[in-house]
């Protein structure tokens, strides 16, 4: 079943001054008027694309990839990346503290997202990452075959695929345990010994004064007002994409281990980067 991670501490305050939603309302209209010329672009696109690319998706893909990179842009939010991204098909999975992953990791990486069914929901951003061909999985027990079915066929496809095992964000300080419910297809006989998984830490740094927790969203925070604190801030930190070394399938027991494994790499470097940073 899915689940909302939280903790009893004060959340950070959301209050915005004057001049931060009058910078928040400009950066809102650009991100807005930006994403109308991709997304009318992109239907055009979508007529003749399935026609010659079948189930990839090549230049929606560039195009969602600039749309998230001059969204970051326009955000004021730096993006730096570690390590090489991984370009065949197969799987990549990272530690999940807020909506922002999203946008860092599709302005870095072209991936299809597997992501909760509410997300297709969000307001923007949920349209977008259903316009990009996310998979989108309902966590109940009753869905998790078939769903396990999509992913399979969606490796099998070509396509390299990412989510968050974690299953809910966090507050950004921590690593939350993985489940490795996911994990599962790709322990499937026509998987396993084709597919790699590359782990991704994501590291946030708040620009200087703010809480430390200034990126992260978690527990019932509304995403509205979390939003526009995260644009209101003139002087923004950075986000930081450390791509792990990819690893085989084939090369663990069973998707506990896969998912421990994977755990354990990217909670290893966040500790290490929280440690630097402190």
């Amino acid at each position: 079943m899915s689940y909302t991670w939280d903790d009893a501490a004060p959340k950070p305050d959301l209050h915005v001054s004057l001049a931060g939603k009058v910078l928040a309302g400009a950066r809102i209209v650009l991100f807005l008027l930006w994403m109308v010329v991709v997304y009318a672009s992109g239907l055009l696109v979508r007529l003749v694309e399935p026609l010659a690319f079948g189930a990839h998706r090549p230049i929606t893909h560039r195009m969602i990839q600039g749309f998230f990179a001059v969204s970051m842009a326009i955000f004021g939010i730096r993006v730096r990346t570690e390590g090489t991204p991984m370009q065949t098909a197969g799987v990549v999975v990272a530690n999940h503290s807020s909506w922002l992953d999203i946008f860092a990791i599709y302005a870095r990486h072209r991936v299809y997202f597997v992501a909760k069914d509410d997300v297709a929901g969000w307001p923007v951003v949920g349209r977008l990452v259903r316009f990009s061909g996310a998979l989108f999985i309902n966590r109940s027990r009753r869905g998790s075959a078939a769903q396990i079915v999509d992913l399979r066929d969606r490796v099998l496809a070509g396509q390299r695929l990412n989510f968050f095992p974690e299953g809910t964000s966090s507050d950004g300080q921590r690593v939350l345990p993985f489940k490795p419910t996911l994990f599962a297809a790709f322990a499937d006989p026509a998987l396993r010994d084709i597919t790699r998984v590359q782990p991704v830490t994501i590291v946030y740094t708040a620009p200087k004064g703010a809480d430390p927790r200034f990126y992260a969203w978690w527990g019932q925070m509304t995403l509205g007002p979390h939003f526009i604190k995260v644009v209101s801030r003139l002087r923004q930190g950075e986000v930081k994409l450390i791509y792990h070394e990819p690893v085989a399938v084939a090369d663990f027991a069973d998707r506990k281990a896969l998912a421990a494994h994977c755990e354990a790499v990217i909670r290893a470097r966040f500790e290490a980067e929280r440690a630097k940073a402190a």
